[in-house]
C-alpha cells in the first residue's frame, strides 16, 4: 500500500477563543500527526458569526489549506468581494446560483503528487431552504472525480438523520464526509462499508464555558424571554475539536478516522467509598 495521505479537519472555529487556540496548538498538531492537508470550518470565526479577509489570511499562515463554511458564511457582507477571488475559501455549493464565492475546489496536496477535492454542502432540515444538497453533491462529485478520486465533503447540517442519509448516499464515491454545524462533537467516527470515513459532527473549536460558543447568560436570556439579544462570545474552557483521517491515495478509501479533542473533557473519577 502506498503511504497514506493524512488529512486534518478543524471543527467550527468560534471567535477569538477559537483563533487563539489554533495559534497555540495547530502547528504542533500538524507536526505530531504528519498532516499533509488541513481544512477548517471558519464560518463563525469573526465575532462568532461570519468571517473576514484578515482571519482568512491568518488561517493560511497557520497552515490551513482550505476554509469551509455554512449558513453564517454570508453574515459579514464586507467579505463578499474577497469571496469572489479566493478559491480556497468555500461556502456551501448548494446556495442558489449567483451567491458569492466558491463551493468546491481541487487542490494540490503539498509535497506529494496527489490532489484532493473539497466540497462544501449544506443541509435543509431545520436550515434555510436552499437547493438540494444530495443532487448538488451528485453534480460536483462527478466533476471533481475527473481530476481526483480523493474527495472530502464538509456537510453543514442540523439534523443527524440528514447527515446519516448523506453518508450512506456518498459511501463509495468520496474518501470522507465530516459533519459540521451543531458544535457538539459526536462519538461515531467510523468507516462505511465502501471505504468512506464518516463522523456526524466534528464539534467546535472555541469556548466550552458557553452555549455553543455564545456567552451563557446571553443564550439563556434568549430562551427565557424569547427576544433577541446581541451575540456575545464566551471565553474560557477553550478546546480544539478536530478529525484526523488517513486515506490510501491509490484507492481513495479512508483507512483510519479518529476525533481529536484537546484538552479532553474531564470526567468524574471519584471512587465510591
Amino acid at each position: 500500500m502506498s503511504d497514506s495521505i493524512n488529512i486534518l479537519f478543524i471543527a467550527d472555529v468560534v471567535g477569538e477563543p477559537g483563533i487563539a487556540l489554533l495559534d497555540t496548538i495547530l502547528p504542533s498538531l500538524i507536526s505530531k500527526h504528519n498532516v499533509h492537508f488541513t481544512v477548517a470550518n471558519g464560518e463563525n470565526s469573526h465575532e462568532g458569526k461570519g468571517l473576514n479577509e484578515g482571519i482568512v489570511k491568518h488561517f493560511y499562515e497557520l497552515g490551513i489549506h482550505v476554509i469551509t463554511g455554512g449558513n453564517h458564511s454570508f453574515d459579514k457582507w464586507k467579505i463578499y468581494p474577497y469571496m469572489k477571488t479566493d478559491p480556497r475559501l468555500l461556502r456551501p455549493m448548494n446556495y442558489p446560483k449567483g451567491a458569492h464565492g466558491f463551493g468546491y475546489g481541487v487542490y494540490d496536496i503539498p509535497n506529494t503528487d496527489h490532489k484532493i477535492g473539497v466540497l462544501n454542502i449544506q443541509g435543509r432540515t431545520f436550515m434555510p431552504a436552499i437547493d438540494d444538497p444530495f443532487r448538488t453533491a451528485d453534480v460536483f462529485i462527478d466533476k471533481i472525480s475527473q481530476e481526483t478520486k480523493l474527495i472530502l465533503v464538509d456537510f453543514h447540517a442540523e439534523a443527524t438523520a440528514e447527515k446519516w442519509a448523506m453518508g450512506w448516499y456518498l459511501d463509495g464515491r468520496i474518501s470522507a464526509m465530516v459533519g459540521t454545524h451543531t458544535h457538539v462533537p459526536t462519538n461515531d467516527a467510523r468507516i462505511f462499508p465502501q471505504g468512506m470515513g464518516y463522523i456526524t459532527d466534528a464539534g467546535m473549536t472555541g469556548s466550552f464555558n458557553s452555549v455553543l460558543g455564545m456567552d451563557k447568560d446571553t443564550a439563556i436570556k434568549r430562551f427565557l424571554l424569547a427576544t433577541p439579544h446581541r451575540y456575545k462570545n464566551a471565553s474560557s474552557e477553550n478546546r480544539l475539536c478536530a478529525v484526523l483521517m488517513s486515506v490510501d491515495p491509490e484507492t481513495a478509501r479512508c483507512i483510519h478516522i479518529e476525533p481529536i479533542i484537546f484538552p479532553d473533557f474531564e470526567y468524574d473519577k471519584t471512587e465510591e467509598a
